[in-house]
């Protein structure tokens, strides 16, 4: 007589069941791991081809140059002094930008003559090239720290707009009609159906404002600046120093990935009630 182990007629899903690891996915560290490998690799190959003369140290210095170049500017305390500065500009252009972008989308949103008195303004302007405006703004505003502000915050503002005005449209017609059941009125329309339902889209335009504001950023340091990551970049080439500019490079990426990893965290923590889409 054959013997069979008992639990063999346990079907595939049954066993998931019993043993809840089979569902989990690849670990933390195996993620983390994995977000590693590329980049690592990359460096690697870079290093290995520089050291053997394949590539120009004038072009392409290596990563231990640059890494020597990161290690004496931080002893001086210029590179601090100049990521004090740049960040200070980020964040003070993108407050103003964001604000406004917010202010404007909510009322452009609820209301459909606000749209047709100011959209269509805000539409032209969003079409010119923010280096186009540029030079404008240093005429009218000179070089000084307004201008720089005033670069960031206009890059930074029709993001912000565009998407807070795309979420307040999309709100479900449906739950208004329940709002009229419960007696609500306008405003408390606005606070606890209109914000809600949008905010999704709103942290979203956060997150994309964000991340064009350093865009804005290099923009005015490059063009006229005499502090900042973007003025240590343009000093640095015009005496051939390559290994700061890539220092000012890499500390853009990593100053830009941190800010975005901040908003995503706030976004996640802010939208539990959509936690599945974010696991």
């Amino acid at each position: 007589m054959t013997c069979i182990k008992e639990g063999a007629y346990l079907s595939v899903p049954s066993k998931i069941a019993a043993n809840p690891k089979i569902n989990q996915g690849p670990g933390k560290w195996n993620l983390f791991g994995l977000a590693l490998l590329l980049p690592v690799t990359l460096l690697t190959a870079w290093q290995v081809l520089g050291d053997l003369g394949l590539i120009s140290d004038l072009l392409f210095p290596t990563p231990y140059a640059i890494g020597v170049a990161f290690v004496e500017l931080s002893k001086s305390g210029v590179l601090w002094k100049h990521i004090g500065v740049s960040v200070q500009r980020v964040v003070t252009g993108f407050l103003i930008g964001a604000s406004l972008g917010f202010v404007v989308g909510i009322a452009v949103g609820l209301f459909r003559r606000t749209e047709k008195l100011l959209d269509p303004t805000v539409q032209m302007i969003r079409m010119i090239p923010s280096l186009a405006i540029v030079p404008l703004f240093v005429l009218w505003f000179g070089i000084g720290e307004l201008s720089k502000i005033l670069i960031i915050a206009q890059a930074t503002f029709f993001q912000l707009y565009i998407n807070t005005f795309l979420g307040i449209r999309n709100v479900d017609k449906k739950l208004f009609e329940v709002t009229y059941v419960l007696g609500y009125s306008r405003f408390q329309q606005i606070i606890r159906l209109v914000l809600p339902a949008a905010l999704p889209n709103i942290l979203l335009g956060v997150r994309i404002s964000f991340g064009i504001s350093w865009l804005g950023l290099v923009v005015a340091e490059l063009t006229a600046s005499t502090s900042g990551i973007g003025y240590m970049m343009s000093d640095a080439r015009q005496f051939s120093n390559t290994p700061v500019v890539f220092v000012g490079i890499f500390l853009f990426a990593v100053l830009g990935l941190t800010a975005d990893s901040l908003i995503r965290l706030l976004q996640i923590r802010m939208l539990r009630w959509k936690s599945a889409i974010y696991r």
